[in-house]
């Protein structure tokens, strides 16, 4: 437990402790601008002395990237927003990354902002043999890096410490790893090493325009929205011949999303795909999908008396990192039983 308020540097970044804050749309920018309140909820949990914060998910700057109602941008008009969210957070000595975010096949027709725009995606298809949206062509392809470039360019002027690109659960990226939506010829895809190409040529081309002291991020998942028991990676073979690429292009960090973090990825070893990354890669790797639960996500909000326990827990969490409390010991009971964070921890009040 004590590693976990230990410090870090990726890259050469300085992270006050190992808490890091995986993102979570909220839906609450009208019109793609960030305002007071975003600033506002961002700075809460730097005060509560996360060490890196990773934004909601933030709409890469194409007409098609959009799939969900008031969700951030980078278009001129949000950039004071954003300077205040990173200025709020930055007073507490907390690092935020802006996680960059297009949703692929999941856009669906007559959304905002151009509503006669399509999803775009490597195949059309956003799953086995479900085509329902946009190809993208050679020089779509070659465009949309170019604006992730461009985008990631934008997040390091505006201060923020590094970029996380959204290559998980289903979403553009993940639609190009994945072979069941990405059934391309080209040099995008085929070969598990070819569909990592998309991602680790926005990474390789980011690093050029960024320079080496920036960090860039990026989340990946087996699992999608689309298929919770789908696989990017049969084995640790397929997963090096993922990942290499990124790692070769550049990247500094990586975010693997589990459904449940406990559980191994793979038979014959208990690591789970954090595990797996951080052996195959070397790199600072960050873990997240169900931490603190016994059971699923969804699960854990059936009833009242589980959703009180849960806000007792996140107080406790907030009181330590402030000092307001410190861990004294280790225990073996639980101290609720859908919580397994709790099963190895007491209090005592501070001095």
């Amino acid at each position: 437990m004590e590693t976990l308020f230990n410090p870090i540097k990726i890259n050469n970044l300085d992270i006050p402790n190992r808490f890091a804050m995986a993102p979570m749309t909220r839906n609450k920018s009208p019109n793609g601008i960030p305002g007071q309140n975003v600033a506002d909820y961002y700075e809460r949990r730097a005060k509560g002395g996360v060490g890196l914060i990773i934004t909601e998910g933030v709409e890469v700057s194409h007409p098609s990237s959009s799939g969900y109602p008031d969700v951030p941008g980078l278009k001129p008009e949000a950039h004071e927003g954003w300077r205040n969210v990173i200025s709020q957070v930055h007073k507490y000595d907390s690092k935020i990354f802006c996680q960059l975010w297009h949703v692929g096949a999941i856009r669906k027709p007559g959304l905002p902002p151009e509503p006669d725009v399509p999803g775009f995606t490597p195949s059309g298809l956003v799953r086995k043999d479900k085509k329902v949206a946009y190809e993208m062509t050679a020089d779509d392809v070659e465009n949309m890096i170019e604006i992730y470039v461009r985008d990631i360019e934008i997040i390091k002027d505006l201060g923020f410490d590094g970029v996380e690109l959204h290559g998980a659960h289903g979403y553009l990226i993940d639609q190009f790893f994945w072979e069941d939506t990405n059934q391309r010829k080209d040099g995008f895809g085929g070969s598990i090493q070819l569909r990592s190409s998309f991602a680790s040529e926005i990474i390789k081309r980011a690093r050029a325009k960024v320079g080496n002291d920036f960090c860039i991020a990026i989340r990946f998942s087996q699992w999608k929205q689309q298929d919770y028991e789908a696989k990017l990676a049969k084995n640790q073979d397929d997963l090096e011949a993922l990942l290499r690429p990124l790692v070769d292009a550049g990247v500094d960090v990586i975010h693997a999303s589990n459904r449940r973090f406990w559980e191994p990825e793979f038979q014959g070893s208990n690591l789970n795909l954090a595990g797996w990354t951080k052996k195959i890669t070397g790199l600072p790797t960050i873990t997240v999908g169900s931490v603190g639960l016994e059971s699923d996500f969804i699960g854990f909000y059936q009833g009242m008396t589980r959703n009180l326990t849960w806000l007792l827990w996140a107080e406790l969490y907030s009181r330590t990192l402030n000092g307001l409390i410190k861990l004294k010991k280790v225990v073996t009971m639980k101290l609720f039983p859908f919580l397994r964070s709790t099963q190895r921890i007491i209090i005592n009040l501070a001095p």
